[in-house]
C-alpha cells in the first residue's frame, strides 16, 4: 500500500485510520498467503498455483460484478477439472481460511492492546466491567461476596460439526506463536537494527515449515471420530489455555479488587464427552471412565511439572530465611533425604509433593511421572489435600518475606489445583428421557412390581415412583438376566458412583434429561440414582441425592411447560426437602437448536425468554419455604441460529433476575477452536464470561420489560413461527429442496464427529439433528436458521398501524437487551449470508420447477427480514456496528467463495456417481474450509 501523507498535515480520515489499522493483518495475510502460494508451486507445480489464482480472480468476478461472463467462465473451468486437480485447488483455499483465521486472531488481540493502553477499553472487559459497578456504587466487597455465590461455567461439548483434526491444531497454534514472535521482534527494534530483519528472516523460516507441514498433513480423517478422540481433542484446550488462562484471569480479577477481597472458585470448566449419550451409542460406561481417567492426568501432569519448577525456584536455605512450624513438618516427614539439600526446606518439601502427585498418578490413571527425585509414595487420597500443602508452603512464605516468590508460580498453581482438582472438569451425564423409561419399565416388569409401567398414565407413574423412592428395597432381582440396554444404563451410574469417589464430588455433579415432557421423567433418574446408591435413604426419611437431576426444555412445546412441570415436580411430596438437603440447587436447560428448528429464530428466543421469567417466578415462591439455587444452563451452539452469537451481549440480554451469578452453557463445534485455541483469545472469552455475568446480576435492572414490549414481542413471534412453518413442515417438497440444495448427505458421511447426524434413519426434518441443520444452511450460505420468517413478522405487524408499530419497534431496539440482542444477531447472519452462492447450490435441485419456486420464498423472506432491520434501525449496511466483524468478513469472504463453486461441482459429480474416493474426500475438505472460514457456523 503507497504511503499517504504525514499525521501533522492533514486530519486523518476515518477511512485512512481504519486503512493505518488494517495494515499489520493485511501484512500478515500477504505473508501468509505468499508463504502458502510458495509451498504449493513448490509441492504442486507452478501450474497447480497458476490454477488457483485463476480460480480466485474469476470468483471475485462473480460476487463484485455479477458477471454473468465469469459465472459461465467459471462454470466451464470447475468441471473441466480432473479429480486430482479440485482437491488440490481445494485444500490451497482451505489452508488460506485457516491461515487468515490465524492473521485475524493475532489482529484481534494487537487491536485490543492499542485500545488498552490508549485507556480504551472495551465492552466484555473487567475493566469496563468493574468500571460501571463501581459508577452504580457497589464496593469491592460486595463483589467479592456476589462471586463466593457465583457459579460460571462454560461446558464443552463435542458435536458433528467439530472439524478440525489435533495435528493441524497444534501445527496452527505454533503458527500462532510465530506472528505473535514477530510482532515482538518489530517492538523491539531500534532503527538502524542489523539484527531485526534476520530474525524475522530466521522466524519466516520457522513459519514456512509449519505451513509446509500443513500442506502435508492429511485435513480428514480415514476412520469416523470415536469418543475417546473427542475427549483428547477437548483436552488439548486445557493444556494451551484453560490450565494457565484461569489462574490468570482469576489474577487479574483479585488485582482490580485487592487484596483484602479475595475471589471464591465461581468459575469452572465443564465437559459433556465421555458423558453425553443422547442418540449416540458410542458413549458408554467405558468412554465415561475413560474422559475422567484422561481428565485426572491432564490435570495431574500439568501440576507435577509445576511442583517440579517450584522446587528449582524456591532454593531457600534454613541458614538464611525462616518457615513456619507447619512447613517445617511438611519437609520433615519428606522422603527426599539427599544430603545437600537438607538446608532447602521448600525442596524437601516440594519433592515428597511430587513423589505423593507421581503415586496419585499412577494409582488414578496408570500413568508415570517424567522425574523422579524420590520414589513415588503415599498417594494423595483427595485434591484438598495436596492443595492443604501448597497453602503450607504459601503461608510460610508470607509470613517471612517472600511475597514475590508466591505470584509467579505458586499462585496460578493453588489457582488452578482450587478450580480444577483431580478432575478437571465436571462431566455431564445426558440421555433421552425414553431411555430411562425403558430401562425403569424392564427393572419393574423383572421384579414383578408392575408389568406394563410404559401404558401407564402420567398420575400413576408418579404415584408408583414416589412409593417406589420411599422404599429402602432395590429393586434389581439378583441373577435376572436384563437386556443389553438396561444393563448399559445402570453401569453409567455405577460408573459416576466410583468417578465420584476416586476423583472428586465436582467429577460429576449433573444429570441432564432430555426431552423432559413431564414429572416422571425427573422421578425415573431419581429412582435410578437410588437404584445404584447415588441416591441414600429414602423419600420419607432424609433422602439425598449426589446428582442434581437437570431437566432439559427443547422444543417449543416443551419450553411452554417447563415452568408448570418444574411446579409439579416441587408440589410433590419430599421433593423440595430432598433437593435442599442435596445442596439446594436446581440446574434447568434450554435448549435453543430444538426450538429454533421447531420454530424458526425469533419464536426459539422469545419462547426462550418467556420460560425463563416463569421459572424465575416460580422459584422465587418456592425461596418462601424452601430457598432453594435455580441455575440456568444454556444449550447455546456457534450459530446463532442455534442460540449462539456473542456472550457478552447473549447474557446481558436474559430477564431481569435470571443471572443472579449462576449460569452455564454450552460451547458447541468448531467454535471451540475458535474461541479457545487461542489463549490470549481464550482468556479473553472467559473474561467476557464474567463481565457479563457480574454486569446482568448486580447491574440489570428488576423491572420488566414494559408490557407493550412484551404484547408486541408475542405478536411478532406467533407471525414468525407461522411463516416458518409455512416454509419447513408445510410447503411441499420442502424436504427433497433441503436435501438436494445442501451439502446434508456429505455432511452425514463425513468422518468429523461420533454422533451420527439423525436421531433416526429417515430423511425427514424432524428427526434430523438441530447442529447438521443449521451446519448445513451455513454450507451453502443462506444461513436460513438465523434470520427466517422476521421479515414476514414485522411485515403483517407494520401494517397493522404502520407509524406507531415502527415507532415501538425502534423504542424496544433502543431499550430492551433482548430485542437488540435478537437484531444483531440477524444482522450477524445476514452478514454472512450470499444470495447469488445460495443460488449455486440450488441448481443442485433436479426439479427445476420445485427449485425456483422454493428458493423465490426464500430469496423473498431475505429481502423482506433486511428490509425489516434497515427500517428498524436506520442502519442500512450490515454491521454497521461491528467494524471488527466487517473487516474480518472483508479479508476472508473472497478466499472462501472458490470453496464453495469447487464444492457445488463435486456435489454434482458425488450424486451423479462421478467421483473417486480422492474426489470425494475433496467434498469432505471443502466443508472444513468453509466452516473455518465462516468460523461459527456449527
Amino acid at each position: 500500500m503507497p504511503p499517504g501523507p504525514a499525521a501533522h498535515d492533514t486530519p486523518v480520515s476515518p477511512s485512512r485510520r481504519a486503512r493505518d489499522n488494517e495494515k499489520p493483518l493485511v501484512e500478515d495475510i500477504r505473508l501468509l498467503g505468499r508463504i502458502l502460494g510458495d509451498v504449493i508451486r513448490e509441492q504442486e507445480g507452478v501450474e497447480a498455483y497458476d490454477l488457483v489464482e485463476r480460480i480466485r480472480k474469476l470468483s471475485v468476478a462473480f460476487r463484485r460484478d455479477a458477471d454473468h461472463e465469469a459465472d459461465r467462465a467459471l462454470k466451464s473451468l470447475l468441471k473441466s477439472l480432473t479429480g486430482q486437480q479440485t482437491v488440490s485447488v481445494i485444500r490451497a483455499f482451505t489452508y488460506f481460511s485457516h491461515l487468515a483465521n490465524l492473521a485475524e486472531d493475532r489482529h484481534h488481540i494487537r487491536r485490543r492492546i492499542v485500545h488498552e493502553r490508549a485507556g480504551d477499553t472495551q465492552e466484555g472487559s473487567l475493566d469496563v466491567a468493574l468500571s460501571r459497578l463501581r459508577w452504580a456504587g457497589i464496593t469491592p466487597r460486595s463483589i467479592s461476596q456476589a462471586l463466593a455465590q457465583a457459579f460460571v461455567s462454560p461446558v464443552l461439548t463435542a458435536h458433528p460439526t467439530e472439524v478440525q483434526r489435533k495435528s493441524i491444531l497444534d501445527a496452527e497454534r505454533d503458527i500462532a506463536n510465530l506472528l505473535t514472535e514477530r510482532d515482538d521482534i518489530k517492538a523491539r527494534a531500534l532503527p538502524r537494527d542489523a539484527l531485526a530483519p534476520r530474525e524475522l528472516a530466521e522466524n519466516e523460516t520457522r513459519i514456512r515449515a509449519r505451513v509446509l507441514q500443513l500442506w502435508q498433513t492429511r485435513l480428514l480423517r480415514f476412520s469416523s471420530l470415536s469418543v475417546a478422540d473427542e475427549v483428547d481433542n477437548a483436552l488439548s484446550y486445557y493444556q494451551s489455555t484453560f490450565l494457565r488462562e484461569i489462574p490468570r484471569l482469576y489474577a487479574d480479577l483479585e488485582a482490580r479488587l485487592g487484596p483484602q477481597h479475595p475471589v471464591a472458585p465461581f468459575l469452572r470448566m465443564g465437559q459433556w464427552i465421555g458423558g453425553d449419550r443422547d442418540g449416540n451409542p458410542n458413549v458408554s460406561a467405558e468412554t465415561l471412565d475413560y474422559a475422567l481417567r484422561r481428565q485426572c492426568e491432564v490435570a495431574l501432569r500439568h501440576y507435577l511439572t509445576e511442583v517440579h519448577y517450584l522446587g528449582g525456584e524456591l532454593s531457600q536455605s534454613a541458614m538464611l530465611v525462616q518457615v513456619t512450624p507447619t512447613m517445617a513438618a511438611l519437609a520433615d516427614i519428606s522422603p527426599d533425604m539427599t544430603e545437600h539439600r537438607l538446608d532447602e526446606p521448600y525442596r524437601r518439601a516440594l519433592a515428597g509433593m511430587y513423589a505423593r502427585l507421581a503415586a496419585t498418578l499412577k494409582q488414578l490413571t496408570g500413568g508415570d511421572a517424567a522425574r523422579h527425585a524420590v520414589p513415588p509414595q503415599n498417594p494423595y487420597l483427595r485434591a484438598e489435600d495436596f492443595l492443604a500443602d501448597l497453602r503450607t508452603i504459601r503461608d510460610s512464605l508470607l509470613a517471612h518475606h517472600g511475597q514475590a516468590l508466591v505470584h509467579q508460580r505458586l499462585a496460578p498453581l493453588l489457582r488452578a489445583v482450587e478450580v480444577f482438582g483431580f478432575h478437571l472438569a465436571t462431566v455431564d451425564l445426558r440421555q433421552s428421557s425414553d431411555q430411562h423409561e425403558r430401562v425403569v419399565a424392564e427393572l419393574l416388569a423383572t421384579s414383578r412390581v408392575e408389568p406394563a409401567y410404559a401404558a401407564l398414565d402420567e398420575p400413576a407413574r408418579q404415584a408408583l415412583l414416589l412409593q417406589l423412592l420411599s422404599d429402602a428395597r432395590p429393586l434389581r432381582v439378583i441373577g435376572a438376566r436384563y437386556s443389553e440396554h438396561t444393563r448399559k444404563e445402570l453401569a453409567i451410574f455405577e460408573t459416576a458412583k466410583r468417578m465420584r469417589e476416586q476423583f472428586g464430588l465436582q467429577a460429576i455433579r449433573h444429570y441432564i434429561i432430555s426431552h423432559t415432557e413431564a414429572v416422571s421423567d425427573l422421578l425415573e433418574v431419581l429412582l435410578l440414582q437410588k437404584e445404584c446408591g447415588l441416591l441414600h435413604g429414602t423419600l420419607d426419611d432424609a433422602a439425598v441425592a449426589e446428582l442434581i437431576v437437570v431437566p432439559l426444555f427443547e422444543t417449543i412445546a416443551d419450553l411452554r411447560n417447563a415452568a408448570p412441570i418444574m411446579r409439579e415436580f416441587y408440589a410433590l411430596p419430599g421433593i423440595a426437602r430432598l433437593v435442599q438437603r442435596s445442596g439446594a440447587e436446581q440446574d434447568i436447560m434450554l435448549g435453543y437448536s430444538d426450538s429454533n428448528k421447531d420454530g424458526g429464530i425469533f419464536t426459539s428466543n422469545w419462547e426462550l425468554y418467556r420460560a425463563e421469567i416463569a421459572l424465575v417466578d416460580l422459584f422465587d415462591e418456592l425461596a418462601n419455604s424452601h430457598d432453594i439455587q435455580l441455575r440456568m444452563f444454556h444449550g447455546r451452539g456457534g450459530t446463532v441460529g442455534r442460540g449462539g452469537g456473542p456472550s457478552y451481549q447473549a447474557i446481558l440480554a436474559q430477564p431481569p433476575g435470571t443471572v443472579r451469578g449462576q449460569i452455564r452453557l454450552t460451547e458447541q463445534g468448531e467454535v471451540i477452536a475458535s474461541k479457545y485455541a487461542n489463549p490470549e483469545i481464550g482468556r479473553r472469552n472467559l473474561e467476557t464470561l464474567v463481565a457479563a455475568t457480574l454486569e446482568a446480576t448486580l447491574l440489570q435492572p428488576t423491572k420488566p420489560a414494559p408490557r407493550s414490549f412484551l404484547a408486541a414481542a408475542e405478536q411478532l413471534s406467533q407471525a414468525s413461527m407461522a411463516a416458518y412453518r409455512a416454509l419447513v413442515y408445510e410447503t411441499p417438497g420442502f424436504t427433497e429442496y433441503f436435501f438436494s440444495s445442501t451439502p446434508i448427505r456429505e455432511i452425514a458421511e463425513l468422518n468429523i464427529g461420533s454422533r451420527p447426524a439423525s436421531r433416526k434413519a429417515t430423511q425427514k426434518i424432524e428427526d434430523l439433528r438441530a447442529i447438521p441443520w443449521s451446519f448445513s444452511w451455513g454450507q451453502c450460505r443462506l444461513t436460513l436458521p438465523g434470520w427466517y420468517g422476521f421479515g414476514s413478522a414485522v411485515q403483517a405487524f407494520l401494517a397493522e398501524d404502520p407509524k406507531a408499530h415502527l415507532a415501538l419497534l425502534q423504542k424496544m431496539v433502543r431499550q430492551w437487551p433482548f430485542f437488540r440482542a435478537l437484531l444483531s444477531n440477524m444482522d450477524m447472519v445476514l452478514a454472512k449470508s450470499d444470495l447469488a452462492l445460495a443460488s449455486r447450490y440450488a441448481e443442485l435441485v433436479a426439479d427445476a420447477r420445485l427449485r425456483k419456486r422454493i428458493f423465490a420464498m426464500i430469496e423473498a423472506e431475505w429481502h423482506r427480514t433486511v428490509d425489516a432491520l434497515a427500517t428498524i434501525t436506520g442502519e442500512r449496511q450490515r454491521l454497521s456496528g461491528n467494524s471488527a466483524l466487517q473487516r474480518s468478513i472483508r479479508h476472508r469472504f473472497p478466499y472462501i467463495d472458490p470453496l464453495h463453486h469447487l464444492q457445488v461441482e463435486l456435489v454434482r459429480r458425488h450424486r451423479e456417481g462421478l467421483l473417486d474416493d480422492r474426489a470425494r474426500r475433496g467434498i469432505h475438505i471443502s466443508i472444513n474450509g468453509i466452516a473455518a472460514g465462516l468460523r461459527n457456523t456449527g
